[in-house]
């Protein structure tokens, strides 16, 4: 699977369908393997791609945000049609993620600033460089490479 080359935000007239389709195919995966991704039947991303529908369930929301490694109000903006700020909503706990897993839905809630589960105050930006965090494939920043993990030393730094 690739990483997302161009921008993951929705165009502010661009259909529900498409947007899921363009991101879907920025990273390379057919409707079976995002379904499979996003736990939702191969007919439920059918049906979306194809303009069938419009809406989307909540476990349809947040297993394909999940799958395609982007926030939850990204989906919500394109479903309601509405445009969105280029605000960074991929935020993660530096204590809790684990490289390579996908985050928890409630780090990526636009209110959400703390961990709910440890309390450590959730990252959009990298702690060395303070530039936006725009994708988690990868545990470095690419603009400083330092780790998003942080130690308990940088942890207190900050």
């Amino acid at each position: 699977m690739s990483v997302l080359s161009g921008s993951v935000a929705p165009n502010p007239t661009e259909p529900l369908g498409r947007y899921i389709q363009r991101v879907r195919s920025e990273l390379s995966l057919t409707q079976a393997e995002l379904s499979q991704k996003a736990g939702v039947h191969v007919q439920t991303i059918r049906k979306i791609e194809s303009g069938n529908t419009g809406r989307l369930n909540q476990k349809a929301k947040s297993g394909l945000a999940a799958a395609l490694n982007i926030p939850q109000e990204y989906l919500d903006a394109v479903v309601k049609q509405v445009p969105i700020e280029r605000v960074t909503t991929l935020k993660f706990c530096p204590k809790c993620w684990t490289p390579g897993t996908t985050l928890d839905p409630m780090w990526t809630t636009v209110r959400s600033k703390y961990c709910f589960a440890c309390g450590t105050q959730l990252l959009s930006r990298c702690w060395s460089c303070n530039e936006p965090i725009l994708s988690l494939k990868f545990r470095f920043c690419p603009h400083c490479g330092q780790s998003y993990q942080q130690t308990e030393s940088d942890l207190h730094r900050n």
